[in-house]
């Protein structure tokens, strides 16, 4: 594979890599460092990515894999912006966030409302009411990996419909 077909092939999941690092480091630098590091390794194997068949998941996974190297090497350290707050704005501040969270939690309720039935239970059961997954198994009857599937295909969706939504993949 030649630098043109790469560049063709990779590059442009850039913004989705850079998004997948920076969701999980909260870090801007470290992010864009570990998606130079994901093309640096994509270059040193593209031989033998022809075997690849969803590039895409290839790239996303090895940008996550390379993110949790680096925090648990303790390298990475998850950056939080502290602004300081004067008092009179303290109780509006509070006050917008509070609705803020209130229309995010009802926006979510709406999208799993809007998924298959069998996805709507496994996801309510998971990331709503705590589940473990075999407690899941147990009540609907599906094997694990099914349970899993299931799940990812359901935060899949609502990530989709809440992006198109809040026109966040037109940015």
């Amino acid at each position: 594979m030649n630098a043109e077909s790469f560049k063709k092939q990779y590059l442009l999941y850039h913004k989705r890599l850079y998004y997948t690092a920076y969701r999980l480091l909260k870090n801007e630098a470290d992010a864009e460092d570990i998606v130079q590091e994901a093309y640096m390794k994509l270059w040193n194997i593209r031989e033998t990515l022809q075997s690849v068949l969803n590039t895409e998941a290839f790239c996303v996974t090895l940008v996550k894999n390379l993110c949790l190297d680096f925090l648990r090497s303790g390298k990475g350290t998850i950056v939080r912006k502290a602004e300081e707050l004067k008092p009179e704005h303290t109780r509006t501040l509070q006050a917008t966030d509070t609705t803020e969270v209130k229309e995010e939690v009802k926006l979510a309720r709406l999208l799993i409302t809007k998924l298959p039935e069998q996805q709507q239970t496994i996801i309510t059961m998971r990331d709503i009411k705590g589940f473990s997954y075999e407690e899941i198994e147990k009540y609907t009857g599906l094997t694990q990996v099914n349970i899993r599937v299931l799940l990812s295909r359901a935060r899949k969706k609502i990530r989709e419909q809440h992006f198109k939504l809040n026109r966040y993949d037109n940015r």
